[in-house]
């Protein structure tokens, strides 16, 4: 699979918006900003067009519009300006720019095959042209695995056929001197564009591996075959990619993760699969996080079977190893240096059927940990505690490491924070500061995220109620019924792998951050925004590029 095949369109530098190649200019912006275009000296030509449309349509930076502009300006004669609305306000965020160019961008889809070069100035929002170029039109360009039919090789002829787009122009001299990206590129060097387009073609194809695994349906992305595909994404690059197939592997270092897959290890193309992906960068290794993501590649709910339309959108429930996924691929193209990166794509199948795990079982994890299972329908938990352990042992060998969860665990998240994931950290990780400057750069790249705090409640919630476990998996009440019902899982998983024997007053602590994404990719069949895998690149991989 090339990466080619992984973007969603190309991405190549304009020299002039009079470029005849395009069919159109797409300007972003808010009314805040129209008195400022005439002394940009690359777009000054459109200032006057502006200007006059506004005195028809003084609206016109709150809505999406085609505009016509003199063949001497722009030779195609297509302006469309897509307005922020405003910007300014104390709940504005740079979302607005975002949402604005993908507006703008799904404007000339249902025309004939076009080019668009894309125009935003960062006024407000330094990170603006980052949102606008590799989230928005991607998003409005993605074709589902499903309508590619699941092959690569078709992937270039199908995105331009299908989609009605071929090329999105970025105007290099622009987005040089306006789009500053302070905190990855240094404003005013020569490479500043050239680094934006390597940014947003790592974004591009990030998104395009976290959908392609998190979106497709449970037959098309059973567990084989996201390790297939997996292999197949990381091919000939800078990600080592080791499979663990053998189910009696499986079964003897991750017996909770049997245990959820135990119902449909019956049928082999629904076998279990640890998917782990391995990145060492250039240079002598700062920080090693370590990313264990949630890939259920259906939720039936087990024997606790999820009745009336609940399972419906389930295939989705592997988005955390889906966004594992688009974090190594963005990796693998930015090469940061000085970081080593292992992630544990943990991929079952809840099904319910004769062999299926049940409550009232007790099952010892890797850690020595006994679990009394009260609903299989909490096994997301169970899925990712053993591969968290196999990242706590190495980890304990690793400089400076980070541990992390990644999970569609719970609708108690969805109920408290809506589209936002929620990300919780123990001490050690609490007293790093690492929850706080990752919100930041959440807010700065457009992908907000929310942090919540455990408790002594959290902890003692899971402790069993009998002689015969160590810990009980939780409750026989869906989350939305359980008090404090995402918290209580981060508590569960550092109890069960022992994390919380390194806390801030061992000898030796280990940094832990659970992050519950509850529905924050979207809803089922709707094209998805990967999240919060934005933010996790911008917080832990672009300091080291």
């Amino acid at each position: 699979m090339s990466f080619t095949s992984l973007l969603s369109t190309k991405i190549v530098r304009a020299a002039s918006i009079a470029d005849a190649a395009f069919d159109a200019v797409v300007l972003v912006g808010s009314q805040e900003s129209v008195t400022q275009f005439g002394a940009i000296k690359q777009v000054s030509a459109i200032a006057p067009v502006v200007d006059k449309f506004l005195k028809l349509h003084n609206g016109a930076f709150h809505s999406t519009s085609l505009v016509q502009v003199d063949s001497s300006v722009v030779p195609s004669g297509r302006l469309i300006l897509a307005g922020t609305g405003h910007v300014s306000r104390d709940y504005d965020d740079v979302r607005r720019y975002q949402a604005a160019a993908r507006k703008g961008i799904e404007l000339p889809l249902g025309w004939s095959q076009i080019s668009s070069l894309g125009y935003s100035p960062k006024f407000s929002f330094p990170e603006c042209g980052a949102c606008c170029c590799s989230r928005s039109s991607h998003t409005s360009l993605y074709p589902t695995q499903c309508a590619r039919g699941g092959k690569q090789a078709e992937v270039a002829s199908t995105w331009t056929l299908g989609r009605k787009f071929k090329l999105v122009e970025l105007h290099s001299i622009v987005l040089k001197q306006f789009l500053t990206l302070p905190a990855v590129f240094q404003v005013g060097e020569s490479d500043t564009s050239s680094q934006l387009e390597k940014l947003v073609a790592a974004y591009d194809a990030s998104f395009t591996v976290c959908r392609d695994v998190g979106e497709t349906g449970p037959e098309r992305m059973a567990p084989p075959r996201v390790a297939e595909y997996v292999q197949g994404a990381f091919a000939n690059g800078n990600i080592k990619v080791t499979v663990v197939d053998d189910q009696s592997v499986i079964l003897k270092d991750f017996p909770l993760m049997a245990a959820v897959n135990r119902a449909a290890n019956a049928v082999k193309e629904h076998q279990a699969r640890l998917i782990r992906l391995e990145y060492v960068g250039e240079g002598e290794t700062q920080d090693t996080f370590f990313v264990v993501g949630k890939g259920v590649t259906i939720d039936t709910g087990g024997c606790d079977l999820k009745t009336g339309g609940h399972m419906f959108g389930m295939c989705r429930d592997k988005y955390g190893s889906a966004v594992v996924g688009g974090f190594f691929k963005a990796i693998d193209v930015l090469k940061p240096k000085n970081i080593k990166a292992v992630g544990y794509m943990c991929m079952v199948r809840n099904s319910i059927g004769s062999r299926a795990y049940t409550c009232d079982e007790v099952i010892t994890s890797r850690s020595g940990k006994r679990i009394h299972i009260y609903n299989t329908d909490a096994e997301g938990r169970l899925t990712m505690l053993d591969p968290l352990t196999l990242a706590k042992e190495e980890a304990l060998k690793a400089k400076n490491p980070h541990l992390f969860t990644v999970a569609t665990l719970t609708g108690h998240e969805v109920l408290s924070y809506g589209y936002y994931a929620a990300i919780m950290d123990n001490g050690p990780a609490k007293a790093s500061g690492w929850a706080r400057k990752v919100q930041e750069v959440g807010d700065e790249f457009g992908q907000p995220i929310e942090i919540s705090r455990l408790h002594p409640e959290d902890f003692a919630f899971h402790l069993a109620e009998c002689e015969q476990a160590d810990l009980r998996q939780g409750n026989t009440k869906p989350s939305v019924a359980t008090l404090r019902g995402h918290q209580t899982p981060a508590a569960f998983l550092q109890m069960a792998s022992r994390i919380d024997e390194h806390g801030t007053d061992s000898s030796h602590p280990l940094k832990y951050t659970h992050i519950d994404m509850g529905g924050c990719e979207g809803d089922h069949p709707s094209v998805s925004f990967p999240n919060p895998l934005v933010t996790l690149v911008a917080g832990l991989v672009l300091p080291h590029v």
